[in-house]
C-alpha cells in the first residue's frame, strides 16, 4: 500500500481495508497527491473522519466515500420529493439493519495466517494477539478494528436517513440500548442495538438486529410490519432499509433503493421511485455504476461538486454510528423494566424499545434475566465535535496510536 501511494505514476487509489485503516490510508494518499475512493465507514472513530475531511480540503483531493445510495438516481429523486414536502412535515426517520449474524466462536487466541505481516495488518490498532478464530471479516465485531453492524451495513442506512432529514451536522444528543444477546462468543460489539439521535426537527432512530427471528419482516413481506405495500427484498430473511414517516404518509427504502415506495396515511401507494435507468440494475448495483462515474468525473474536472458522497458526508454519517457505539460502551446492564422507566418520557424511543424487547423475546431471551445495556445520554458540541462535560466519552472520540501508524491532526 505504501509503495502504491508513493508511486508517481498512480493518480488515484481505492481503499477497501478493514475499518481501522480507512482514514490513515486515505490521508496518506491525499498527502501524496492521490485522489481517493474509500469504502464505508470512512473512519474508525470521530477524530479520524474529521482529519480526512481536512486532508481532502488541504491537499485539494477528490475523496469519494463508498456509500453508493448517494449516486442512485432513484434515491436522489426520492429525497428531493420528500424534502419538497410531499409527505408533509417529517416526524422521524428510522433505519434498520435486520441481518442475521451467527456467533463467531470462542476460540480465544487464534493463529496468524501464514505469510501475513500481522504488525502491518494491525497498523493504527493496538499490538495485541489475535483473540478470535478467524482473522478475516470477524474483525467487524471487535472494537479495535470494526464498528459492529452499526458501522458496517448500518452506516449505509444511517446515511440515507440523515439525507432524508436534511441534517448536515451531528445530532445534539444520542442514547443507546443494546447488547450481544442470545449467544456467547469472542465478539464484542452489540448484535442487537437501538440508537436514538435527538435531532430537534425530527429524530433519527437506528436498529440493528442480528438474531434470526424478526416477525416485523420475516413472514408477511411487509416492510417492518407496517401497513405498507409488499416490497421486494424481504423474502431473503433480511430487513435492511429506511422508513421515513411524515404527517401525510410514509416512504420506505429497501436495500439502498431496490424498492422505494411512498404511501399515504391509509397505506395506499402514491409514488414509486424504482423505474429510472433500468439498464443499471436495482438498488446498490445501480448506485455502484453512478458512484464510480461521479468520482472519475470529479478527478478529470478537478471539481469536488461532482462528488456525490464526499469526505464530509461520509464523516458525518460514520460519526453518527460512532456516537451510538460510544453511548453503548459507557452504559450499564439493566433489566428491561428499569430501562422502560428510563425511556418512557421519549415516546418514539419507548415504542422502539418495546419492539426491541419483542424481537429478543421471539429469540428466546428474557431481558429481565439477561439484561441489555442502557447507555448514557450524550450531548455533542458540534463546533468541536466533542461531547459536553463527559471525559469518558471524549476518550473514545479518538484512540491511542502507535508509531508509525499515527492518524495526524490536519490543520
Amino acid at each position: 500500500m505504501r509503495e502504491l501511494i508513493a508511486c508517481k505514476d498512480v493518480d488515484a487509489v481505492t481503499i477497501a481495508t478493514p475499518n481501522h485503516w480507512h482514514a490513515l490510508a486515505s490521508i496518506w494518499a491525499c498527502q501524496a497527491g492521490k485522489d481517493v475512493y474509500v469504502e464505508k465507514p470512512v473512519s474508525h472513530n470521530i477524530f479520524e473522519g474529521r482529519q480526512l475531511v481536512r486532508a481532502a480540503r488541504k491537499y485539494q483531493r477528490m475523496v469519494q466515500v463508498g456509500m453508493q445510495a448517494r449516486s442512485n438516481p432513484d434515491m436522489i429523486e426520492a429525497v428531493a420529493w420528500v424534502r419538497a414536502g410531499n409527505l408533509g412535515k417529517i416526524q422521524h426517520a428510522r433505519g434498520t439493519c435486520y441481518k442475521p449474524r451467527m456467533p463467531i466462536g470462542t476460540a480465544g487466541t487464534g493463529p496468524i495466517p501464514p505469510g501475513l505481516a500481522y504488525d502491518l495488518w494491525l497498523g493504527p490498532a493496538p499490538q495485541k494477539p489475535l483473540t478470535r478464530k478467524n482473522l478475516h471479516y470477524d474483525w467487524h465485531w471487535m472494537y479495535d478494528y470494526g464498528n459492529g453492524d452499526l458501522g458496517n451495513q448500518g452506516v449505509h442506512e444511517m446515511d440515507i436517513a440523515r439525507w432524508f432529514l436534511g441534517q448536515a451536522a451531528l445530532s445534539p444528543r444520542v442514547v443507546s440500548i443494546g447488547g450481544r444477546l442470545g449467544y456467547e462468543d469472542d465478539g464484542e460489539t452489540p448484535n442487537t442495538h437501538l440508537v436514538y439521535h435527538a435531532y430537534a426537527e425530527a429524530p433519527l432512530v437506528f436498529e440493528v438486529r442480528g438474531l434470526p427471528k424478526s416477525r416485523e419482516f420475516q413472514t408477511t413481506g411487509r416492510l417492518w410490519g407496517e401497513n405498507m405495500d409488499t416490497l421486494d427484498g424481504f423474502s431473503r430473511g433480511r430487513g435492511v432499509g429506511v422508513l421515513v414517516t411524515g404527517e401525510g404518509g410514509k416512504l420506505a427504502v429497501v436495500e439502498g433503493g431496490e424498492s422505494i415506495v411512498a404511501v399515504d396515511r391509509d397505506g395506499k401507494t402514491i409514488r414509486r421511485f424504482d423505474q429510472a435507468h433500468p439498464q443499471f440494475g436495482r438498488g446498490w448495483g445501480k448506485g455502484d455504476q453512478f458512484h464510480f462515474r461521479s468520482w472519475l468525473e470529479a478527478i478529470r474536472t478537478r471539481d469536488p461538486a461532482r462528488l456525490t458522497c464526499n469526505a464530509l458526508e461520509g464523516h458525518l454519517s460514520a460519526a453518527l454510528c460512532h456516537m451510538g457505539m460510544i453511548s453503548h460502551r459507557l452504559g450499564q446492564p439493566l433489566p428491561a423494566s428499569r430501562i422502560r422507566e428510563q425511556v418512557r418520557g421519549t415516546a418514539l424511543l419507548a415504542d422502539r424499545f418495546q419492539a426491541f424487547c419483542d424481537h429478543v423475546s421471539r429469540n428466546g431471551i428474557d431481558l429481565e434475566q439477561t439484561p441489555a445495556t442502557l447507555g448514557p445520554w450524550l450531548a455533542m458540541d458540534n463546533n468541536r465535535e466533542r461531547f459536553v462535560d463527559n471525559d469518558a466519552a471524549n476518550a473514545l472520540v479518538s484512540r491511542p496510536y502507535r508509531e508509525p501508524f499515527v492518524v495526524p491532526a490536519i490543520e
